[in-house]
């Protein structure tokens, strides 16, 4: 057996076992025949540098798609998604590779992820944008996706890392945490449209802001047996700090070079370094009390609080990784547009979903959120319209299929993560 079968199947079994009971003993109660099921590509990280976020975001997407069933089984009498996962390895041509597998063998018309801007964006181009198939993801944050000619199929239900960069940049320069500033920084970023994007997002803002960016350095997107020589480049202009725009898989082995070749631990570190593996390959007393930023919920959101609470009951614990809230959110507006196609009696495909996701999302319509999955199909049986309020946020899709949501900062303290404040979408500079 090779790896990716062994890796795909408990993955399949676990997402189908959390919504059987549900579903078989709603469709046995109310005798009807069951709606079609529409298979729905999730499109994950399972190995590669990013491999830490597949089982949870796994996890996340698995719940949505089991609230959303559990809603259509008593409202149309069955389930109306199935999730088909597939591992894109952190690597564009797996990404591709397997985009076109879900396309081409399992017929999906969506496909929710992937996990990397650079993953993402090579998808988008290759695969489902010519074949008219509607992609959405949970975590791809980099300003590139904004411009990918897509004919409208590409979305995305976080942030731009155009917000993020601008919220690192005031961390840096001591507008948002008490006595933490600095006047000159550098980045080390993973040269992918992700770290491109959000480097270069940070020293524009830095630099409005009197700062002075002293080196931006992009490492390579597969991992390295030693990166001495790029650190080189990071502190020959002698930098206060250094921002971390990079994966976990990378990140720890620069990091550990940095410190025992040049002495250096003044890090400030981003959503794709927001990491427990950082912590157990470094040491908690390596990250103590560094800050970073992520794009994120405010805690107190009532849709993020619905999610965690139902994160716990399922599965035992509390949402470890960023942008489970998100994926959940791009899982459950898919199925409220497959809902709609189902109401409409529309034949579902790419066009006719990328068509409903902003009439179940955006304004006008009744207000639906985590918790309100049934009223929400009952709404769109009688006619009525809906717009969906999520985990991570409002899930409000502009002309080009981007959201605004808010920005944690966050800090490693005592041997794990903590949030410190969220800055909401009214409280981010648009520089």
């Amino acid at each position: 057996m090779d790896q990716r079968q062994a890796t795909h199947r408990p993955i399949v079994t676990a997402a189908r076992a959390l919504v059987a009971t549900a579903l078989i003993g709603g469709v046995a109660a109310l005798g009807l025949a069951q709606p079609a099921v529409v298979p729905i590509g999730a499109l994950l990280d399972f190995t590669g540098p990013l491999g830490e976020f597949g089982p949870a975001h796994r996890d996340a997407a698995a719940l949505a798609a089991a609230h959303v069933n559990a809603a259509a089984t008593e409202v149309f009498g069955g389930p109306i998604i199935e999730l088909v996962f597939e591992d894109a390895a952190t690597s564009a041509s797996i990404g591709i590779d397997r985009a076109r597998k879900l396309v081409d063998v399992d017929g999906v018309p969506a496909i929710v992820g992937a996990l990397a801007s650079g993953v993402t964006v090579a998808v988008a181009e290759a695969v489902t944008a010519p074949a008219g198939v509607l992609q959405i993801s949970q975590s791809s944050t980099s300003p590139l996706l904004s411009i990918v000619e897509d004919d409208d199929f590409l979305f995305r239900t976080i942030g731009s890392d155009a917000l993020q960069g601008v919220i690192a940049a005031q961390l840096a320069r001591g507008e948002i945490y008490p006595d933490y500033a600095f006047t000159r920084a550098a980045t080390m970023y993973v040269n992918n449209p992700y770290g491109q994007g959000l480097s270069n997002a940070f020293a524009a803002a830095f630099e409005a802001r009197g700062g002075t960016v002293t080196a931006q350095v992009p490492h390579p997107d597969e991992p390295q047996p030693t990166y001495a020589a790029m650190l080189e480049e990071v502190f020959a202009g002698d930098p206060e700090v250094v921002l971390v725009m990079s994966y976990p898989g990378q990140a720890t082995v620069f990091l550990t070079e940095a410190r025992d070749l040049f002495g250096f631990t003044n890090f400030q570190y981003v959503d794709g370094s927001k990491s427990e593996l950082i912590i157990e390959a470094m040491g908690a007393e390596f990250v103590e009390g560094r800050l970073g930023t992520a794009p994120g919920a405010d805690p107190s959101w009532g849709g993020f609080v619905a999610f965690v609470e139902a994160f716990e009951a399922a599965y035992g614990q509390r949402p470890p990784l960023p942008f489970m809230d998100s994926i959940y959110d791009a899982v459950a507006v898919v199925g409220l547009a497959v809902a709609k196609a189902h109401v409409d009696g529309a034949q579902v495909s790419g066009a006719v979903l990328r068509d409903n996701l902003r009439l179940v999302a955006n304004p006008p319509g009744e207000v639906v959120g985590v918790n309100g999955f049934e009223n929400a199909l009952r709404l769109l049986q009688s006619g009525a319209s809906v717009a969906y309020t999520g985990a991570a946020g409002d899930v409000v899709f502009d002309e080009i299929g981007d959201v605004v949501t808010a920005v944690e900062v966050w800090r490693y303290a005592g041997g794990t993560i903590e949030s410190l404040m969220i800055r909401t979408p009214d409280q981010i500079p648009h520089d």
